[in-house]
């Protein structure tokens, strides 16, 4: 196996520090947004989507957002990505 071996996209999840968490709405309901999914594309671009809960509570759904577009997500995102890509470098095998 080697560079035969098709690899659609990688993805890793990224809390959302606190301090950089916004809400958004979607259907007439509030959600925070709290985690990334970042995914590094075959072409070795990244794409990101923002997930959140309801504010107001309750069991509702993990619903995905775009990304609000800011420095300091950016640089979440090119960290998130930077140190993902060191501990796939590292990786031991199963």
């Amino acid at each position: 196996m080697g560079d035969d071996v098709e690899i659609g996209a990688l993805a890793l999840n990224v809390a959302i520090p606190p301090a950089l968490r916004w809400e958004d709405e979607r259907r007439g309901e509030r959600f925070e947004l709290q985690s990334l999914t970042v995914r590094l594309l075959p072409d070795g671009t990244l794409a990101a989507k923002a997930y959140g809960r309801p504010v107001a509570g309750g069991r509702g759904a993990y619903v995905s957002f775009p990304v609000r577009r800011s420095p300091e997500l950016d640089a979440l995102i090119t960290s998130a990505a930077t140190g993902a890509g060191r501990r796939w470098a590292a990786h031991r095998g199963l």
